[in-house]
Order: structure tokens, then C-alpha cells, then sequence
């Protein structure tokens, strides 16, 4: 058997913790290293790790005095991996019994094959269950996969070798999602990437990260900044940065409707920080490589050079929409 090595990045996860700890300790492969970062939590996260830890002996805590993201905490947990392979595990969410062993069982089946991703359940809060999506498949290679991930057909919750993670570690260049991009990173890299049965439950709340009114909701769009400029090292076929320009816009304008429902949510400062910064994207994103449809229709125009005149399409655009939906 081979052995698994899960990362735990926890930030005043008291609420649910217990339960992703749980299905960890639980699992029907039993050669497993829980790695968990207290990522500065200040609720009873930390005293809950080390309880966890004082229990079983195959789960190892690192606390940091401050918070610094999920990305940066995940690779200090990167480091401290010695498993053959590596998964991660959200302290809100948790697998099923049978999650690592379902894994672990393919990469050790096949060589060739680097990343495996599990089945995903979307779990709401009124005990709604929502699987996640994706085209059938039994193996693609790489790039194949890497392709899906930019428009998100396939998700990024896998196990992967243990050299390539540590070859890419989690890209921290900004506070949150930018550790979204490692994952196409290892897919691009990787020889075959297959599915297992495993299932990863993927909570669904208000407290989590993307779910929070905060000006970590701009982030967003650095961190897509951050894999256009990625893609462009690696020197990614042309048509694929045409896709992800598209991507990019339409990020940038759900940003937008983020910043028009909830400023007044953020303080004044957030507010001309988050303005600065779609300032900044609609600027850099090359508006060339959008389809001319998309170019073409309300709300989504770009309207260069003139971003008084995009800020006046978008503020109509949502208004009407607002009105049209009776909010």
C-alpha cells in the first residue's frame, strides 16, 4: 500500500472540523498522514487540532501566529508531506469512507496515470445534494484535461503524485483562489488523469471564503491574472488564451455584480480597492480574443478606452436586472 498524505488548511472551522477530521480517521485505507494548518485561527480551531492529534498519531499540526491564506498554509502542510501521493481536504468539507482508498487504488494501478479526482457532492444547508457535473471519461491525457479546466467541465478536487505537487506547489500570489490554478498546472503536467468513486462532500455556506462578503471576493481576479500569465510562460496554444480571456471578462463582470449588490456591505477603503482593481483587469484583459457576440452584448461590452462608459453600462445592466427580478 502506498501511503496518502491529506492537507488540512483550517481557519475557524470549529463548526464543522470535527466531522472532516472524522472521515479522515475513519478511512478504509488506513496508511494515511493528516497534516492540518491552523491558518491563525481565533475560535476553538486550534485546541480541537490538537486534541485530534493527541488522539491518533497519524495527524500532525502546524499553527501559524497570523492568518495567511488557504494557499500559503496549504504549502507549508505541502512540505511536510512524505506520503507517494497527495489530496487536500477543506476543514468544512469531508470524504466519504472508502475516498483515499478509491484514490489511491487507481494511481497504484497505474502508472502512467498522475492525477485521479474523485466524485463531487455539493452539499446546501437545507440537505440539498448537488453532484458536480463532468463529461464522461475513463482517461484523459494531460492537456486534455488541463483544457477542461479552464472553463471548469472537470473540478479540482484529486489526489496527485506526490513529486509533481511538490514540483508545483500551490500558486499563493494572491490571499484566495489563487491555489485554484495549481490545480490546472498539475493537470497540464500530468501524463493521464482519471476519476475514481471516491466522493468528496463539498459543503455548501455562508461562512466559506466564496460565500462571504469581503473584499478577498477581488482576489478573484488576480489570481485569473496570475494563470493567464502562467499559460503565457508555458507558451499555451493560442486558442487556449482566447478561451481564457473569455473566461477572464466573464469573471470580471460577475465581479462587478458582486461589488453592485453588496458595496455597501464594504467599508470605503475595500470599495476603492475593489474598483481599482476591475479598473485595473478591464484594462489588461485583451478584449481581441473575446467572441464578437460576447463583445456585442449589453452589460458585457467593453467600451474601451472609456471606463466611465463601462462603469454606466454595468451600473444599468444590473439595475435593470435588479427591477426585471423584482429585488
Amino acid at each position: 500500500m502506498s501511503r496518502v498524505s491529506v492537507l488540512v488548511a483550517a481557519y475557524n472551522s470549529q463548526d464543522y472540523l470535527q466531522q472532516c477530521l472524522d472521515s479522515l480517521l475513519l478511512q478504509t485505507w488506513k496508511d494515511i498522514q493528516v497534516i492540518c494548518v491552523d491558518d491563525g485561527s481565533t475560535d476553538g480551531t486550534p485546541d480541537m487540532l490538537d486534541h485530534a492529534a493527541e488522539r491518533d498519531n497519524r495527524i500532525v499540526v502546524k499553527h501559524l501566529r497570523q492568518n495567511v491564506g488557504q494557499a500559503k498554509a496549504r504549502n507549508i502542510a505541502l512540505q511536510m508531506a512524505d506520503g507517494d501521493y497527495v489530496c487536500m481536504l477543506d476543514s468544512d468539507d469531508w470524504f466519504s469512507a472508502d475516498a483515499v482508498e478509491r484514490a489511491a487504488t487507481v494511481l497504484d494501478e497505474h502508472p502512467e496515470t498522475d492525477c485521479v479526482l474523485f466524485q463531487v457532492e455539493q452539499v446546501f444547508q437545507d440537505g440539498t445534494v448537488r453532484h458536480y457535473p463532468m463529461p464522461p471519461f475513463t482517461t484523459l491525457s494531460g492537456q486534455e484535461a488541463f483544457e477542461a479546466s479552464l472553463t471548469w467541465c472537470i473540478h479540482g478536487l484529486y489526489m496527485v503524485r506526490t513529486g509533481i505537487h511538490k514540483r508545483f506547489p500551490f500558486d499563493d500570489s494572491s490571499h484566495a483562489y489563487s491555489d485554484d490554478n495549481t490545480t490546472r498546472i498539475h493537470y497540464l503536467n500530468a501524463r493521464e488523469v482519471r476519476q475514481c468513486a471516491g466522493v468528496y462532500h463539498y459543503r455548501q455556506h455562508p461562512d466559506s471564503v466564496t460565500h462571504q462578503v469581503s473584499v478577498r471576493r477581488f482576489d478573484y481576479l488576480r489570481a485569473n491574472e496570475s494563470m493567464r500569465k502562467q499559460m503565457m510562460k508555458v507558451g499555451v496554444e493560442e486558442r487556449l488564451l482566447d478561451v481564457y480571456e473569455r473566461e477572464r471578462w466573464i469573471n470580471l463582470i460577475a465581479t462587478y455584480m458582486f461589488y453592485f449588490h453588496n458595496r455597501r456591505s464594504l467599508s470605503p477603503e475595500d470599495r476603492l480597492y475593489g474598483l481599482k482593481e476591475m479598473k485595473r483587469i478591464w484594462r489588461d484583459i485583451e478584449t481581441r480574443r473575446l467572441p464578437l457576440a460576447l463583445r456585442l452584448k449589453p452589460g458585457y461590452m467593453p467600451l474601451r478606452p472609456f471606463w466611465a462608459f463601462f462603469r454606466m453600462q454595468e451600473e444599468a445592466y444590473f439595475t435593470l436586472r435588479k427591477i426585471l427580478k423584482g429585488e
